[in-house]
């Protein structure tokens, strides 16, 4: 007969935390917590699944608390110890972060702009609004479609962009842009900048999610900057130029500034140098559709909250390969995501081991491949 045994139980507490931070992949730390109850506990109890998402992505130190909305009357009414308190809320991060991290590597790769909310300075507005960059290309229909700054007679003065992004998490992965060139004008010539910078953050204030007209002028004291990009080089041509981070950045708050610095053509007609963008695109994984956050104040913390499940739609459209590479975990199967961090609280196999365990075991890996 064949004797089977559990190493965790016969090993010291930091060993077995030393095997299990091993483990880099969120589904495989899940796997682990489906081996038995003792394992189970082991994960919760310890917040592995949460130290592996705050390792892939340090923005999420920020969180303060997670909560469940659909859970907040069944909580209210619990009464009992603290301990009983205390393992509940281990469970809830469990399953929240294993599913954020997991979230984070397969959700739909996708564009992230929601809306425009300002530009630091517009020439002729709302004729050349931001909200312009919105449209792909650089016409609609036979109209010229831009933003412009105002002119200026020196070429050090810099240009800002704020839009609001599709979801107030959002896995932002690259910026393109694509500077103007004025084909009504003697020369053609392209009103691009010198080169560019990102900043990712939240608004001091909740937002309305109906925005109305984009503001002209600078809107940069509503707004905490939690993240700045490098300066890239942007070149003067009016193709659309691609601008990737140096690695993914977990946006909280859902509000992108493109900050656009030293300009590099000088207007014959006045004599003035001006930046011109015919359009924007911001490429990562919203998240909207599964966690949603509150900004607790100028202290940048925030509380995560768990919504409903990924959507079941059919699958994004296939990248190439070299995106695919860049952007991490290939998205396989979202709708099996939710299944896979909801067998965190049930289904959990006894400690003795049986046929049955290595059957179920087998259908498991069968169920959460990614």
């Amino acid at each position: 007969m064949e004797i089977r045994m559990d190493f965790l139980n016969c090993l010291d507490h930091d060993t077995s935390m030393k095997i299990l931070r091993c483990l880099e992949d969120p589904s495989d730390l899940v796997r682990a917590s489906f081996v038995s109850r003792s394992w189970r506990d082991f994960v919760i109890a310890n917040g592995l699944c949460k130290q592996l998402c705050l390792s892939m992505f340090p923005h999420l130190l920020r969180v303060d608390c997670v909560i469940e909305p659909s859970c907040v009357m069944e909580k209210a009414s619990e009464v009992g110890c603290s301990k009983f308190v205390e393992w509940e809320t281990l469970k809830r991060e469990h399953k929240a972060y294993a599913f954020l991290a997991q979230a984070c590597l397969s959700f739909p790769f996708d564009d992230c702009i929601k809306d425009a909310i300002s530009a630091s300075s517009t020439d002729n507005y709302p004729e050349e609004s931001i909200r312009n960059t919105l449209q792909k290309g650089d016409r609609v229909g036979r109209r010229a479609s831009y933003w412009s700054s105002k002119g200026q007679r020196k070429a050090a003065v810099p240009e800002t962009l704020v839009y609001k992004l599709a979801a107030d998490i959002c896995v932002i992965t690259e910026i393109n842009i694509q500077p103007f060139q004025a084909y009504f004008q003697w020369g053609s010539p392209i009103y691009s900048a010198e080169s560019v910078r990102f900043h990712l953050g939240h608004p001091k204030c909740p937002m309305d999610d109906t925005l109305g007209e984009p503001l002209d002028g600078c809107a940069d004291d509503k707004f905490i900057w939690t993240y700045s990009s490098p300066e890239f080089p942007m070149a003067q041509e009016s193709s659309l130029q691609n601008f990737k981070l140096p690695e993914p950045v977990v946006c909280i708050g859902g509000i992108l500034q493109i900050e656009l610095l030293r300009r590099v053509q000088r207007q014959e007609m006045d004599g003035l140098f001006y930046i011109c963008v015919a359009h924007v695109q911001v490429k990562g994984r919203p998240l909207s559709s599964a966690f949603g956050v509150e900004i607790l104040g100028p202290s940048g913390k925030f509380v995560l909250k768990t919504l409903s499940s990924a959507p079941r739609s059919s699958p994004p459209p296939s990248l190439p390969e070299d995106d695919a590479l860049y952007h991490g975990v290939p998205w396989h199967g979202l709708a099996d995501l939710e299944q896979f961090v909801n067998g965190l609280g049930v289904g959990v196999l006894d400690e003795d081991w049986n046929s049955e365990d290595d059957e179920a075991a087998a259908e498991m890996d069968d169920e959460l491949a990614f």
